[in-house]
């Protein structure tokens, strides 16, 4: 039991499965989601390890509402935000399969007491490579999962968030964890890259949707440039004859240029925190990078 922290908010951890669900560790708000000590709600998806699970680490707060979506659950999330008294939901949920998950997050949205909040954010960081390969040797179902994981998945929440938070008072953000690859082409990188393409540039059109209407929804795509992650070994253990710039990927490796995934998350973070978020709608950290030490 995580016990009251100071508010009116209860929260427990458990581990529990429903008939068609999966199960989901959580720090459960009960009943009414409301606390006043409460001002800001954070969703993320691809929370269980790397960079995710990072980011998550840094949001939580006992002012912070956290929800994190994974294949698996992070126990040592979950008793971290114990220890601090932090609320934190974690959602085990297949993004292969998203529309399900966006329909459930619509009415979990529904049952918030969004009067003390001052913002709400989802974070898109969930992704897969699916396959670096020539586009003809990757088998259908690969294709089509990746291309769900990473750019459906991502489309069908933030249409479920911005529907369900439009009349929300509050500052609502979307942050897209994008890559470098979206904007430089390589030999055996179709599948990813223009998942990540289209993940810029459906940010640029949500950007200019949010624009049109008062207090809009401020939309941006970010690479979080190289970080030292299981993406990275995946492509440094790929096969260079169906993809040939693996010699590069090993390189940056060897030479030290990766940034491990707790520093990337605060760079991430603090972008997402800085004034200047939503001015652009697609960026590299690489060149935001002086202004967020």
């Amino acid at each position: 039991m995580y016990g009251q922290y100071g508010g009116s908010l209860k929260m427990s951890i458990n581990l529990v499965t429903f008939k068609g669900k999966s199960p989901y560790t959580s720090a459960c708000p009960m009943p009414s989601h409301s606390d006043p000590q409460i001002q800001h709600l954070f969703i993320m998806t691809g929370a269980s390890k790397g960079m995710g699970l990072e980011m998550a680490r840094q949001l939580l707060s006992p002012h912070h509402l956290v929800l994190c979506m994974s294949r698996k659950a992070s126990t040592d999330l979950a008793q971290e935000a114990s220890s601090q008294g932090a609320p934190l939901v974690q959602w085990c949920e297949d993004l292969a399969q998203p529309e399900p998950v966006a329909k459930r997050l619509t009415a979990w949205l529904a049952e918030i007491d969004q009067a003390h909040l001052s913002s709400v954010t989802l974070i898109n960081n969930a992704g897969t490579l699916g396959a670096m390969a020539p586009l003809q040797t990757i088998p259908p179902h690969t294709i089509t999962q990746a291309i769900t994981v990473d750019l459906i998945a991502p489309l069908q929440l933030s249409a479920a968030f911005l529907q369900a938070t439009n009349e929300w008072p509050t500052v609502q953000k979307i942050l897209n964890i994008s890559s470098g690859m979206s904007q430089r082409a390589m030999a055996g990188a179709a599948l990813y890259a223009s998942a990540k393409a289209g993940m810029d540039h459906f940010s640029r059109c949500m950007a200019l949707d949010e624009a049109r209407r008062p207090s809009g929804a401020l939309i941006v795509s970010l690479a979080p440039g190289v970080i030292d992650t299981d993406m990275q070994r995946e492509l440094r253990n790929g096969d260079e004859a169906l993809f040939p710039d693996k010699a590069r990927y090993v390189n940056l490796q060897t030479s030290g240029a990766l940034t491990s995934p707790k520093e990337a998350a605060r760079q991430v973070l603090a972008y997402l925190h800085h004034p200047e978020f939503g001015s652009e709608s697609v960026v590299n950290i690489v060149q935001k990078r002086e202004m967020l030490q």
